[in-house]
């Protein structure tokens, strides 16, 4: 919703995201309704690598070095986004390496592939086109959200470091708050107890398979973002995006119509 400013220019202009904090809740659904009547009855969860931030190349790359230093052979985009993309990586250290190592090689080896991605990435670290304006329209709209990844709270803290977006979330699940990873449905369904919110009442964004897998299992609607995925692998989903600028609140409550 834009305003007319009189007010002298500035040689310091609002963001895009101030000026939609500035503008508060004023848009109403087509049929009449005004958008915190039914957005407060739906809760929104997250997941992040890949869905927040466009950082699936680097992880995949950091996979990649960590495969090759440890000679387990060339790992594949197939395989990759097949059996990694979306489970926790501890899990997959487990699967790999576990093998003649114990719990603190196997966590000296997660840290490592950790430090491998926030080199390559740090420099890159950018939200999804569209994102900061998005999560501010639901804020505004009093739509509960929260966080349900299978990352650390240090890849967790890296994004927030960077992107200041962290009080927008009401939860916040990471992998070590999970006994099963996804795409078991655990993370999402603890998000939603953690929101006050029944399954049903839920809309989960996600670029993994495991994640779809694991939102469609929890009885949540699904948006897939491209990130890592056509739209045709990514089904079934309730709604595909390439980025949040495609998404309002509007249709994203409509979802709830159907």
């Amino acid at each position: 919703m834009g305003t007319t400013n009189t007010s002298p220019i500035s040689l310091t202009q609002p963001s895009p995201r101030e000026r939609a904090l500035n503008a508060g809740v004023a848009e109403v659904l087509s049929f009449g309704e005004d958008l915190g009547e039914v957005t407060n009855t739906f809760g929104a969860i997250f997941d992040m690598d890949g869905t927040l931030i466009d950082n699936t190349p680097y992880h995949f790359k950091s996979w990649q070095a960590l495969y090759k230093k440890y000679d387990k052979g060339e790992l594949s985009k197939e395989t990759y986004y097949a059996r990694i993309s979306g489970v926790p990586v501890l899990e997959t250290i487990r699967r790999v390496f576990g093998e003649g190592r114990d719990e603190l090689q196997l966590k000296a080896l997660l840290n490592e592939k950790e430090e491998f991605y926030r080199q390559l990435y740090a420099p890159l670290l950018a939200p999804i086109n569209g994102l900061e304006n998005f999560l501010t329209e639901l804020k505004n709209a009093g739509v509960k959200m929260a966080m349900g990844t299978s990352a650390t709270q240090e890849d967790i803290d890296f994004v927030f470091n960077k992107i200041p977006i962290e009080a927008d979330f009401d939860a916040i699940i990471n992998s070590t708050m999970v006994t099963r990873p996804k795409p078991d449905p655990q993370v999402f369904l603890k998000a939603a107890q953690k929101l006050g919110m029944p399954p049903e009442k839920c809309v989960v964004f996600e670029d993994s398979l495991a994640g779809v897998k694991a939102a469609n299992s929890a009885g949540m609607k699904v948006v897939g973002i491209t990130t890592g995925h056509t739209a045709a692998e990514l089904q079934p989903v309730n709604l595909v995006i390439n980025d949040y600028s495609e998404l309002t609140v509007h249709k994203l409550a409509a979802l709830f119509e159907k």
